[in-house]
Formats: structure tokens, C-alpha cells, sequence
């Protein structure tokens, strides 16, 4: 079956979505949604309709599900239990701590409406969900940690563009190479926050900006930069286009766990990403989930999903006979 998908935002995550929507053989875009001017957007598909947000009822019919691409902040909470009235929703609200509050509220517009919905699709929460789940179930006995990085900070990087004297920025979440030793030789080791990760700032000024007060402002920001060893360094606008344009990021899902009488025999669980484009792979994940919940509401299925509820065969294209044949 080819499912029809509709694409609401496109700023870096509409984008990838584009492109993996168009590199599956089973689905077709059909709209883009947009809060600019239809008509100034120009997106890289010809021949797909790019509509207005106020629109986005008329097309009820015409998609049978809609890819959330708004900020997790602002849009999703809103945007996704509205859109749920409407159609077959699937997001990537990344805010942990808010994810039950926002599960609550889509599941109850979904449901109403007999529609399925997923939320916080990606590759944290997701895939990384996955793997702490997984390794969780197989080692219970045992110490969860996760790594970020190396990789650019989208929500990080505009925290510091927002101080005074500050033209553009890219921040870097590096994880601490001693302490991913540790947490592999198996030693459980209890680690702060400021033990696990560093901050790394790309920091281009204004003219006749004070860069001692940059500096100072980005290393004592609470909850982005003061519990972390922060390094700030001043480039030219040059530099930065040059050798930051790219959205990389990734990191590591470890489980250090222990089995046996006397608990003698340990285990470490490892699972890692190394990607060139955070959100075109963010993407990828989203598409994949697109096809489950298309198949699953076909079956029936409604209300509100997560990573967790959804069986690895539905996720793709392969019959479960070629599955079985080659991958198991």
C-alpha cells in the first residue's frame, strides 16, 4: 500500500523528512505546511502542494498521516493533540520529562477520533529508548548510562546567539573519553554530570563586543553551561561557515550488567551513532515509524503510541516471509 503523508513544518527536520519520504517506494507526499507564505517557500519536490497551516483541515481526506516537524518548547504540545482531531499523527517531542503529560493528551484526542498517533520519534527519545529498554530486560541486574555526542546542540547553540554582543554560535556536547572507559571495563562508576560531558563554544562576536562578558555569560548560563567544564573560542564568521555548517551528532546507550550465582560474569551492552546529519537521520527514524502506524491503523489500531508498542516488522517495507529469510 502506498501511504500518503503530509509534512507540517519545514524548517531542518521538514527537509529530511522530504527526502526520506521521497526514497521510500511506499509512500507519496502529498502536502507540505507551512506558517511562512506558501507561495515564497520553494521545497524540493516538484509538483507537491505547498499550503498555509490555516489549511490544514481541508486536507482531512486527502493524507493518511501527517509528520509533525514543529519544536518540542512550543509547537508539539500544542499542534500534535490538535492535529489528532484530524488525521494520523507521528512526532519527535524530545522533552523526557513532559512526555507523559503529552502522551496523556494526544492519546486523548486520537482515540476520540479514532485515530493513531505516535510520539517522540527519533533516535533519542527512540532509538536510544529502544536499547535501554532491550538491554534493561536482558541484564536487570545491572547500570544504565548514555553519552551525547560529539554533536551540535541545536537548542544549546541559540541559547548563546541570544547573548548580547554574540553574532553566531555553534556549541558541541563532547563526551568524556575517561569516563566512557570507566562505564566500558565494567567498574559501574558514579559519574556527575560534569564527569560525563563537556561543552565546546564556536562563538563569532559583534563588533566592539566584550568577549570577557560573552564568555562569562555563556559558562555561568544555569541548566545549559554552569554544571559543565565549558570551553568558549572566538572565530571569524569565515570559520564558522566553513567548519560548522554541519548538523552532526550522535553517542552512546551502554548497560553494564552482571550474571550468575555470585553475580562473577559482566556484560556491557553497547549501542552507538555516529551521524554526519542530526536531522535528516531523525528523519529517517520518523519515516520508518510513519509506515508502522499507517499498517496499524489500517488494522484498527487507535490512540497514542510510542517506540515501545510498536513490533520492529512494521517498520519496514519487507514482507514478514523476506523478513524471516534474510534478517532473522
Amino acid at each position: 500500500m502506498t501511504t500518503r503523508v503530509g509534512i507540517f513544518g519545514y524548517g531542518n527536520l521538514g527537509r529530511g523528512i522530504e527526502c526520506a519520504v521521497n526514497a521510500a517506494a511506499d509512500m507519496e507526499l502529498v502536502a507540505v505546511f507551512t506558517r511562512r507564505d506558501p507561495k515564497a517557500l520553494k521545497i524540493a519536490t516538484a509538483g507537491v502542494t505547498v499550503a498555509s497551516v490555516n489549511d490544514v483541515a481541508s486536507y482531512k481526506d486527502k493524507i493518511d498521516v501527517m509528520i509533525l516537524c514543529g519544536g518540542s518548547a512550543t509547537d508539539l504540545p500544542k499542534q500534535t493533540p490538535e492535529l489528532a482531531k484530524l488525521f494520523n499523527v507521528i512526532d519527535s517531542f524530545d522533552t523526557h520529562a513532559k512526555i507523559p503529560e503529552h502522551f496523556k493528551n494526544v492519546d486523548e484526542n486520537a482515540k476520540a477520533n479514532s485515530h493513531i498517533a505516535l510520539i517522540s520519534a527519533g533516535w533519542d527519545p527512540g532509538m536510544f529508548s529502544l536499547n535501554r529498554l532491550y538491554a534493561n530486560c536482558v541484564l536487570p541486574n545491572g547500570k544504565d548510562y548514555t553519552f551525547w555526542g560529539k554533536g551540535v546542540s541545536q537548542g544549546h547553540s541559540d541559547a548563546i546567539r541570544r547573548i548580547k554582543g554574540v553574532k553566531d554560535a555553534r556549541q558541541y556536547t563532547c563526551p568524556v573519553q575517561a569516563a566512557l572507559d570507566a562505564v566500558r571495563s565494567g567498574s559501574n562508576p558514579e559519574l556527575t554530570t560534569r564527569q560525563k560531558h563537556t561543552r565546546l563554544c564556536y562563538v563569532v562576536l559583534e563588533d566592539g563586543a566584550d568577549a570577557a562578558y560573552v564568555e562569562n555569560e555563556i559558562k555561568t548560563m544555569p541548566n545549559y553551561f554552569a554544571d559543565y567544564d565549558t570551553t568558549v573560542n572566538f572565530i571569524s564568521q569565515e570559520e564558522l561557515n566553513k567548519n560548522h555548517a554541519g548538523i552532526p551528532h550522535g553517542g552512546f546507550v551502554i548497560r553494564s550488567g552482571a550474571t550468575g550465582v555470585n553475580n562473577e560474569h559482566k556484560h556491557i551492552i553497547e549501542y552507538s551513532l555516529k551521524l554526519d546529519s542530526n536531522p535528516e537521520f531523525t528523519a529517517s527514524v520518523i519515516v520508518a515509524y510513519t509506515r508502522a502506524i499507517a499498517r496499524l491503523h489500517k488494522e484498527g489500531v487507535n490512540g497514542c503510541k510510542t517506540v515501545f508498542d510498536i513490533a520492529p516488522a512494521y517498520l519496514s517495507p519487507l514482507s514478514g516471509e523476506e523478513l524471516r529469510k534474510n534478517m532473522l
